[in-house]
Formats: C-alpha cells, structure tokens, sequence
C-alpha cells in the first residue's frame, strides 16, 4: 500500500514544498502554501523493464472529419467562439465574481436546447441550489426552456452521469467546487481543480459532448488554481468589465477552433445580458464634443475595428512625487508616452498630475493606442479640443517616430461609416513613399511620422 505523506502545495502557481513557509518562492505570493495529502511513492521512479507497445502514426495529408459546431443563436457568443461550440470541445470562462459568467452561461445553454439543433443541454451548479437556478432563470425569462438542472460536486457522480449517454452539453458552475473523492484535500485546492478537470476533459474527449467550465480568479484578474488547467481545454474565455458601467466583455485568450482576441460586446439590462451589435457607437454615445483632453481612437479587437474615447486629465499637483491613475490602459506605457512627450517635443508634463481613462470600461492593450494617448495628453495641457470628427491611432517609438501599425484600412472604414470626416495616422507605406496607397475610404488622412508632427495642432491662435 502506498505510503500516505505530507506536502505543501501554493494555491497560486502549483509549486510543491516538504515543509510550510509564508511565501511561495515560484511565484512570490505570500500565505498561498496550504497542506494536502498525498502518497510518498505514487509517482514511479523509472519505467522500468515493461515495454509499452508501439504508437502507431497517420500521414499529415490524411482526410479528417469537418469540425462540427453548435451556435448558440446569441451572435456575439458566437463570435468569440470562432462560429459555435464544437463537440468534444472543453471551454474554461473566467471572471470576476458578480460579472455575470453565470448569466451569460444559463442564456447560452437555453438559446442551445431550443434552437433548431435541440441539443441537450445540462447545467451543474457547485455553488447554488436548483431553486437558485431556477429564479435566475425566470428573471432572465428562460423559465421554460428544456434545460436540465443539478445541484452536484462529486466528479465521480458528474462522470458517471456523463458517460449514461444521452447529454450534449454540459455546464460546470464552477471548477473550483468541484472534487475527486479519491483525493484527500479540500475542494479549490491545486490537486482537486486539476483532478477533476482532467477527468472531465477526458469524459468528454470520449463521449463527444461539449463542456463548458466556469473559473474563478484571483485578486489579480488570474485564473484560480494551476496554470496547466488552460493548457488543458480547448478554449479560454475572460469575461471583463467595471461594475461602474453596464457594458462586459467577452475576450477570448486561446481558441483551438477560432482566432484569438476575438471580443463580444455585451450590455448588463434588467433581462439579462444583452448583445451590442455595433459597439463602437455604444461607446462614443455620451461622448461631449469639443472638450479639451478628448481624443477618439480607433482600435481591433480581434478582427472587429472599435471606436473608443479615451480622456486625459494634466493638472497641477502639490505632492512631491505626482499622482498617475490610469483606467483600461498600461500605466508602464503611459509614463513611456509622457517620457518621449518631455524629451522630444519639449512638452511639461512630468510635475503634473496625470488621470488617463478609457471610457466605456473597455481594456486596450494594442499599442496603436500611443498617438491617441500623446493627443489627448496634448489637448488637456494647451486646453485646445481635439476636433470632434477625428479618428487618431498610432505606434510612438522612443525616438519620437510614428510606426506602422496593422489593419490601417479596416479602421479607417470603421471611423468613415460613424461619420469621422478625419484621421490622423503613421505613413501608411514608408518603404515606397512615392506609391502610398491611399485608403479605400471618404475619409481625409493625415500622415505623421514623428511626434513633433502633432504639435502644431495643438498650437492657441
């Protein structure tokens, strides 16, 4: 019989000590190690004399089954997915707790199993109980949807249920609730969340069905528990947003079926969550025109252009070491824009007080974003408006230049049909100058190629 011993595992990154100690050394967290239970002699030294038998291989250029997909009839869920669900997939949403992961799952089940593919759809729910299911259901005005309802933890009774036949969706609410009863730790632990995520993967790998895992994450927006468990599923989901706001955001981090960065749009109503076909006029709604420290950038998520505002606010601060806020954007960028502002346009920022905020609660990463953050910044300092009808995107680099970015054409096209009249860009071709290709749009570009380009814009007359 194998040896029951003691180890000490972080809950953060996985990593495995003999003893306790109040930080984790592979991922610097503090209070993170927690006791599990384990088995001295239950991994193998060796494989020893036992062969195993021989792998057999199929050439590259072999016919395959066509991927098959369920759409769920809400576009925008479709959209992140690469087109719909795909049997046998495993898909893991994360979030923040109250973002409405649970509501958009109940919707996208209820859309499922009463479209024109009937699929059979299950929803097990490790934190609430089937009454609970059932008010959020009649809230959202999904009560009578056949959609099958448990309240359940144990993975051995999930699987024996997943292997009865007969299921062709399932929903886990949530992966850190459930546990293997073989294992001797508590259900969230490193050990459980990766125990029963490999046996659920590995039922529906078998059984064709379609398993959608809910995550929990930590205070850093990370998913909970080990970083192999988005290794192991197919898709990884993050539903994103600021309660302050009604929009959430739907972006996808891996996809084997699909591209990734692929976000949808979505607006928290009484009814629950609905879709936002074009969210970039959602996100310019409230904007006020001619309004110092605004500037208009037009991004990709994905394959999808988006038009968002994004406010600068430069005062005067009696604090020795000035206040720097920044909300949807990176703050290690932003000090990098203000340092090239200072250096290469003469710009008197740094004793200032800086707010940056990108409005609508969306989170931008491109870094097409700079230009757009040096207008902005710009316009708050000299206190004249951006025109109203500008578009503004681009790459600083640190010498002060505007590079390339992609999708030029694509954003321009989007800014054209919400009415910009006008757009300021990096060169659009610098290697032929003498053939740029102009863009297939109504709309007037200007071209930049360093920085100091954009201060006569901003000049009093």
């Amino acid at each position: 019989m194998a040896k029951i011993a003691t180890q000490y595992v972080c809950q953060s990154c996985g990593s495995v000590y003999s003893k306790w100690a109040g930080k984790c050394d592979g991922c610097g967290e503090w209070n993170s190690i927690s006791q599990e239970m384990g088995f001295s002699d239950a991994v193998p030294k060796g494989l020893g004399r036992k062969k195993g038998r021989v792998i057999d291989f199929s050439s590259l250029s072999g016919v395959s089954d066509d991927v098959s997909r369920r759409t769920s009839g809400i576009s925008e869920f479709d959209r992140v997915m690469g087109g719909g669900l795909v049997k046998g997939s495993a898909t893991l949403i994360s979030g923040d707790p109250g973002i409405g992961k649970s509501t958009l799952l109940l919707q996208a089940v209820c859309h499922l199993s009463s479209n024109s593919q009937n699929t059979k759809c299950c929803y097990i729910s490790g934190e609430e109980a089937i009454d609970q299911v059932r008010m959020r259901a009649t809230r959202l005005g999904l009560a009578d949807k056949d959609v099958l309802l448990a309240s359940s933890t144990n993975v051995r009774d999930i699987v024996s249920t997943m292997e009865q036949g007969g299921i062709e969706l399932i929903v886990i609410d949530s992966i850190q609730t459930m546990y293997v009863d073989s294992i001797d730790s508590a259900p969230g632990t490193v050990s459980q969340v990766r125990a029963s995520a490999q046996e659920l993967i590995r039922t529906a790998k078998n059984k064709n069905i379609i398993v959608l895992i809910v995550g929990h994450v930590t205070k850093d927006g990370q998913i909970a528990g080990p970083r192999v468990l988005e290794h192991m599923v197919d898709t990884v989901l993050h539903f994103e947003g600021d309660r302050g706001h009604q929009f959430r955001i739907l972006r996808s981090i891996k996809n084997r079926f699909g591209a990734t960065d692929e976000i949808g749009v979505f607006e928290m109503v009484e009814t629950g969550l609905a879709e936002v076909a074009n969210p970039s006029e959602l996100f310019l709604s409230q904007r006020q025109e001619n309004i110092s420290g605004s500037a208009v950038f037009a991004g990709m998520e994905g394959s999808r252009p988006v038009l968002v505002e994004i406010q600068a606010l430069v005062a005067s601060s009696t604090l020795a070491t000035p206040r720097r806020a920044v909300l949807g954007w990176d703050t290690n960028r932003l000090a990098m824009v203000m340092a090239v502002l200072e250096t290469r346009c003469g710009a008197e920022i740094s004793m200032n007080d800086v707010f940056l905020n990108v409005a609508g609660g969306l989170r931008i990463t491109e870094p097409a974003a700079d230009l757009t953050v040096a207008a902005a910044l710009l316009s708050s300092i000299t206190n004249v408006p951006v025109p109203s009808d500008t578009v503004i995107f681009g790459e600083i680099g640190l010498s002060g230049e505007i590079r390339h970015v992609g999708q030029m054409e694509q954003r321009l096209k989007e800014a054209s049909k919400l009415g910009f009249e006008q757009a300021l860009i990096p060169v659009m071709n610098r290697s032929k100058k003498s053939s740029k290709r102009k863009p297939d749009s109504d709309i007037k570009v200007t071209e930049l190629e360093h920085l100091s380009d954009l201060l006569p814009f901003f000049t009093k007359t």
